[in-house]
């Protein structure tokens, strides 16, 4: 069976992805209303020449359509930096 945090790494790899880090926060969430659901919380940094030119809402709205299948399902937050190699 294969971890929440590597499916999301697997699916973000369509961006190629020079750095990315994904921490589980779910715990500092125990008994929040999502955390019910089993959806967890979790906070992505990721570095992307896919980024180039993007704004910081269209970064966002590319890594959130990237995994919108597991949102609300698998995630329940999901917190994103999102950079480029150059602003690393």
């Amino acid at each position: 069976m294969v971890s929440t945090i590597e499916l999301i790494r697997q699916k973000l790899a369509v961006l190629n992805p020079q750095q990315i880090q994904i921490l589980d926060e779910s715990a500092r969430h125990a008994g929040h209303e999502g955390a019910k659901s089993g959806g967890g919380h979790y906070l992505l940094t990721i570095v992307s020449r896919e980024f180039l030119g993007k704004s910081t809402l269209a970064r966002h709205r590319l890594v959130y359509t990237v995994l919108k299948e597991m949102m609300h399902k698998d995630i329940h937050a999901l917190s994103v930096k999102a950079y480029t190699p150059e602003e690393i």
